[in-house]
């Protein structure tokens, strides 16, 4: 079977190298990619993300057997609504079941209507009663733009005059465009945050094993949030004691399952939640519609299965007829970003060190904002590199990926020194 992934990020470059391992594969393309997917997959030039009929004509053309979509935007505008209109196997929602990611609001009033449960919340369209509504709560308090930031849009503010500010930048000034046009203004509440991302058909849904982002640019969480700075998989948190595997299973993707029954939502992609355990409760901070970045980097390394085989089957409808096998272990991934990052930073710093870092034993690098210029690699975006190792526990995977990272260096870089600390308190 032939492939398509689409996307450019740490994640898509995950995904290629996992499907590029599975038997059943022939071959594999990508659309743009980047200068680390280049040397797995074909990356054919001259087709924009937004132009849905001609990638679908490419994927006739060459008999490609399943699309695999990353990001999250192409889902939100519809693609793979149009792919099966197409009769194409495509992997992702449609654009109805898109809306949990592309609008916080409609995935807030989803949860509240099913019985999942999320932070008390309320929506505002104006600046004015968000205001009087942050002085009445109090702080903290997080701020939420409707709609797609980039990961962005969610701020969580230690103060009154913060989180006023938030509202006044996301609703007045428009920060965030027309993803700003509402926001979301929750409790903040407390816990230790973790991913968790589940396989969803139309009857069936398939839990991945746990993982936790970083988000924050800095150690100890400080400074603003960023698309990831790293992650590590499993997470220890998810105890038998605590029992929140069933309850994650029950309470978050089996009320949100019968959530999609009950409105006629046909779902068929991943269902990604962001989840804050508080007092052992497992509350959903966000819902997203496609495999996180960069906690897939950290969770494909230990998946012991075909993932071609696998998406085809949840594409398909026939996610019951899979089994999913786990290598044992501990996986963490750390971000090697550009400097100024999440703010302006600058592009097209040569990466060095890239062929000794590759040498390490169970280590993968995975390329996220990197090109090629003049036949050397150069960084392109905000998030440049995850250095990605698998160890027996989480102090050996820590060990070798930092280990790696030293091998790496380009102007400005910049990481976090602390990606899975939080797991040896356990």
């Amino acid at each position: 079977m032939k492939v398509l992934v689409i996307g450019s990020g740490g994640r898509e470059h995950a995904l290629v190298w996992k499907i590029a391992q599975g038997k059943s594969v022939e071959k594999v393309y990508c659309i743009p990619g980047n200068a680390g997917i280049s040397r797995i997959a074909d990356r054919p030039f001259g087709l924009p993300l937004d132009d849905f009929k001609a990638i679908a004509d490419f994927v006739r053309k060459e008999k490609i057997g399943l699309t695999v979509v990353g990001p999250e935007a192409p889902l939100v505008k519809g693609m793979a609504d149009f792919f099966r209109k197409e009769g194409l196997a495509i992997f992702g929602p449609g654009k109805e079941p898109s809306r949990l990611e592309g609008s916080k609001v409609f995935a807030k009033i989803m949860m509240e209507e099913y019985g999942v449960p999320t932070a008390p919340f309320e929506i505002f369209k104006e600046s004015k009663p968000a205001s009087d509504y942050i002085k009445k709560k109090g702080a903290p308090i997080v701020v939420k733009a409707d709609g797609l930031a980039a990961g962005k849009g969610a701020i969580v503010c230690k103060t009154e005059d913060e989180a006023i500010d938030s509202v006044r930048r996301i609703l007045d000034e428009k920060i965030f465009g027309d993803a700003g046009a509402r926001v979301v203004i929750e409790e903040c509440l407390p816990g230790e945050e973790i991913s968790m991302l589940a396989l969803v058909d139309r009857d069936t849904c398939v839990p991945l094993i746990s993982s936790q982002d970083h988000k924050r640019i800095f150690d100890d969480d400080k400074g603003p949030n960023t698309g990831g700075m790293g992650a590590y998989s499993p997470v220890p948190l998810l105890t038998e004691e605590l029992d929140l595997d069933r309850k994650i299973r029950e309470e978050v993707f089996g009320r949100m399952m019968r959530g999609f029954k009950k409105e006629g939502i046909s779902f068929n992609g991943i269902l990604y939640a962001g989840i804050m355990v508080s007092g052992g409760v497992p509350y959903v901070l966000e819902f997203n519609v496609r495999f996180g970045d960069p906690e897939t980097q950290a969770i494909l390394p230990l998946l012991d299965t075909d993932l071609a085989q696998v998406l085809l089957a949840c594409a398909n409808n026939q996610l019951n007829k899979i089994k999913l096998k786990w290598k044992k272990g501990t996986c963490v991934c750390v971000v090697a970003a550009s400097g100024g990052y999440p703010n302006a930073y600058e592009k097209e710093k040569e990466i060095k060190g890239l062929d000794a870092a590759a040498k390490r034993k169970d280590v993968v690098i995975f390329h996220a904002g990197t090109a090629l210029k003049d036949g050397k690699v150069v960084t392109a975006g905000g998030r440049v590199l995850g250095v990605t190792a698998i160890g027996r526990d989480i102090t050996d995977a820590r060990s070798k990926a930092y280990e790696t990272v030293k091998d790496i260096s380009f102007d400005g870089m910049q990481f976090r020194r602390d990606i899975g600390v939080k797991a040896l308190k356990y």
